[in-house]
């Protein structure tokens, strides 16, 4: 649904404001269409849980936990605008916190490449667990990732500078998938943002050995997911690239 839309003017024909904040774009609403059609088919067969989606906001379908969180293109703007890197994320909570996430799916909607984790049983990449790439230099971030506007770029000048080389990707969930397998050294979102963008990727990190926290070391896990939760993250691939990054971040 989403592939034949992106980079079209029909894609983009603006729609009323979602859930989320953000403005519904016709591409935003076929695809949470699908995905909605999709999990009424699990409703009628008897299973009872509630949706939590960045167009929708909260809708239960019978119960309020398990939680399914979804965001049906992430990365919108990549797609709205024709650049071929965007995704669809969802992630299964058995509680109301980021933590409580048993479950969570990657996929990139362009390639199809499939990320996917399991709490307590690791990682994987299209099926295979995920081999994290060797960091280059232990003392150095090479590669860094950043989800960021213009304005909030200062937020993180000392972190950049101390950079080898930056990426803005324009998908948070996606960046997240490549930096827990190691192809970002850390990547960071120094402006506070949604909680419900980072569920699946989080899970991820964790179970391929990866740390992600704020960006001044606080745990994210029992931060409620909701729309209106917003937190900023700085991830890496391990403690040690992670440590770094943050004292990098601090300027020390």
């Amino acid at each position: 649904m989403v592939t034949p839309l992106s980079g079209t003017e029909a894609g983009r024909h603006p729609l009323a404001m979602g859930a989320g904040g953000d403005r519904t774009m016709e591409l935003d609403r076929a695809a949470e269409a699908v995905v909605f059609e999709e999990l009424q088919a699990v409703a009628d067969r008897g299973v009872q849980f509630s949706v939590l989606s960045e167009e929708a906001g909260l809708r239960s379908f019978g119960a309020p936990l398990p939680l399914v969180v979804v965001d049906p293109v992430d990365g919108s703007l990549n797609a709205k605008q024709g650049i071929p890197f965007y995704n669809v994320m969802m992630a299964l909570l058995e509680g109301p916190a980021v933590g409580d996430a048993t479950v969570g799916c990657v996929v990139n909607i362009v390639s199809g490449e499939r990320w996917a984790a399991i709490k307590g049983h690791g990682a994987k990449r299209n099926g295979r667990p995920i081999t994290v790439i060797p960091r280059e230099r232990a003392d150095r971030i090479q590669l860094l990732g950043l989800e960021s506007s213009t304005r909030s770029l200062g937020v993180a000048a000392r972190l950049v500078e101390r950079s080898g080389k930056v990426r803005i990707l324009g998908a948070m969930a996606l960046s997240m998938a490549h930096t827990a397998a190691g192809a970002l050294d850390a990547f960071c979102a120094p402006v506070p943002m949604r909680v419900f963008d980072m569920t699946a990727g989080l899970l991820l990190l964790g179970e391929s050995g990866g740390v992600a926290t704020d960006v001044h070391g606080g745990s994210l896990a029992s931060l409620e997911c909701t729309l209106q939760t917003r937190t900023t993250l700085l991830c890496a691939p391990d403690a040690p690239s992670h440590a770094l990054a943050l004292r990098a971040f601090a300027g020390d």
